[in-house]
């Protein structure tokens, strides 16, 4: 009887997980951590799937509660329902092992490159610019790690300093940690990361390379951050 009621209380775990369970959702969910909406056409192409294949998984997903869907006239697009399923998202990327795959083309091997550079994460930076962004912010005192990761009175400062508003008070937290996935290093996300990148877009530091998540670093950007950061910049970033 205990059993029964725990676990008729519980949360259904094993619903979510199974939603992740299949190789072509999981791969929607990631393609939408760039942080924009996309049609079920496009989302098809991306994991090579007939459209009525994805249409199915997505309804799944919909229902499910980790996407949601807007329509414009005939046209139905879908992003992460949230924050919280982007940061969901997020951490068992980087939990996951490495995928096994055949020899992978040039193309291949250049995309997943600029991936691991610099990338989107739904609203923040990722890989390693996003990396060396958040340790030089700790560095310079302007995050502090004692206490998990905090914005530090002077991080407050900074942020005023070049002119970015931070969001208020909300569910969100202002300052999160994010495991990066391909470096295995924390980068910074919340509300303060989503400042940056928005700042950093908005001002021309970086710029999207292609339709992908992989974003480069421009000559403006590189002395912004040598400006405001006193950022040494890792060779192996694109500008």
């Amino acid at each position: 009887m205990d059993s029964d009621l725990k676990r008729g209380s519980s949360p259904d775990l094993a619903s979510l997980a199974g939603l992740l369970a299949d190789g072509t959702r999981a791969a929607f969910c990631l393609a939408l951590l760039d942080g924009r909406a996309w049609t079920a056409t496009e989302l098809a192409r991306h994991a090579g799937v007939a459209a009525p294949t994805a249409t199915g998984h997505l309804n799944l997903l919909v229902a499910g509660g980790l996407l949601a869907e807007e329509r414009q006239g005939r046209h139905r697009y879908v992003r992460l329902a949230s924050d919280e399923v982007a940061t969901l998202i997020e951490d068992l990327a980087a939990l996951a092992p490495p995928r096994e795959s055949a020899p992978r083309s040039l193309t291949t091997v250049t995309r997943d490159r600029a991936l691991a550079q610099a990338r989107t994460c739904y609203d923040h930076l990722a890989g390693t610019l996003g990396v060396q962004i958040t340790e030089a912010m700790t560095e310079r005192g302007l995050l502090d790690l004692d206490r998990g990761l905090a914005l530090t009175g002077d991080g407050t400062q900074w942020f005023a300093g070049l002119g970015i508003t931070l969001p208020p008070a909300s569910r969100r937290p202002l300052v999160r940690s994010c495991l990066d996935w391909t470096e295995r290093r924390p980068h910074l996300a919340g509300g303060a990361g989503a400042a940056i990148y928005g700042h950093a877009i908005e001002n021309r530091w970086i710029t999207r390379i292609g339709t992908g998540r992989a974003v480069a670093l421009t000559g403006a950007g590189q002395d912004a951050l040598r400006e405001h950061l006193g950022l040494v910049l890792d060779p192996r970033l694109p500008a």
